[in-house]
């Protein structure tokens, strides 16, 4: 217990599912929460207070956290976010980015307002908050956590989700960025991809059939969240995190080995490349 003491997070999107496990047991730990959520559905309609619940319930349980409002997905609302944290605690630690919707479609089928908000929403607003934050924290100077939050869909891919999955492999690749250019201030940059029985998980068909909230529930999520945020992961960064379950992992780019031509500086030939694929592509 306590591993937080000390610390101030915001975490983004966490008035349900995976973010209110990462708010209520980060709380639980010492910090103090700035909770930010609208309350809109997974499709991003909608808003309602769940941001003040969940606060209400830190509180009630004796933790300290604000909430705050304001859509993730612009530089400006990132500014505001990070603002929420200095105006409660005047100083900020740990970031973790979860929030997120779901414009589900096929390729043929996706129109550009479907494909730009979940962009807007999850890769946009994860850089925005991650940069607002870590300006901040360089600052400060006392070094810092970002958890950011990719998934299997942009990692593995996923039929129906070309805009969810190009985001969540982009942050991926932020994640990986980021952890080399912010090493040098001790700010540590990690990602998970989390699968938990939650409203987006529920949206893919029979899913909710496989598995149950006790052994699949959001809650198995927030103590590897909250490891990566202490300072016992501080040599922990740039690395992406797989949990399903009781399951943890890594997930990593890797290559094959491929094939090599020994000819001089002549190139592949179509008809040589057409006899080597087998190999190129084979692990």
């Amino acid at each position: 217990m306590n591993s937080l003491e000390g610390k101030v997070a915001i975490i983004t999107g966490a008035g349900g599912g995976i973010g209110r496990e990462y708010a209520l047991l980060f709380a639980a730990e010492g910090a103090k929460v700035v909770v930010n959520d609208i309350g809109c559905e997974a499709d991003g309609n909608g808003q309602s207070p769940t941001a003040d619940h969940v606060v209400a319930e830190i509180i009630a349980s004796g933790g300290q956290a604000v909430a705050n409002n304001d859509p993730v997905g612009s530089f400006a609302s990132a500014g505001r976010i990070v603002q929420t944290a200095l105006d409660a605690y005047g100083q900020l630690d740990i970031l973790v980015n979860n929030a997120g919707i779901l414009r589900d479609r096929t390729l043929l089928k996706m129109t550009e307002q479907e494909w730009n908000q979940v962009i807007e929403v999850h890769l946009t607003g994860s850089f925005s908050c991650m940069q607002a934050a870590a300006r901040v924290m360089t600052v400060r100077d006392q070094g810092g956590r970002i958890i950011n939050t990719s998934s299997s869909s942009g990692l593995l891919g996923n039929f129906g989700q070309t805009n969810y999955g190009a985001a969540k492999a982009g942050i991926h690749a932020l994640t990986r960025i980021a952890a080399l250019e912010l090493a040098k201030h001790r700010i540590t940059v990690n990602a998970i991809a989390p699968a938990a029985l939650t409203r987006m998980f529920q949206t893919i068909r029979g899913a909710a059939d496989l598995v149950s909230i006790d052994t699949f529930g959001p809650k198995f999520i927030a103590p590897l969240a909250a490891y990566l945020a202490s300072d016992a992961a501080s040599s922990i960064s740039g690395q992406t995190f797989g949990i399903e379950g009781q399951h943890v992992f890594i997930y990593k780019m890797m290559t094959s080995h491929g094939a090599t031509q020994w000819n001089g500086s002549r190139p592949w030939t179509i008809e040589e490349l057409g006899k080597a694929i087998e190999q190129i592509v084979q692990w």
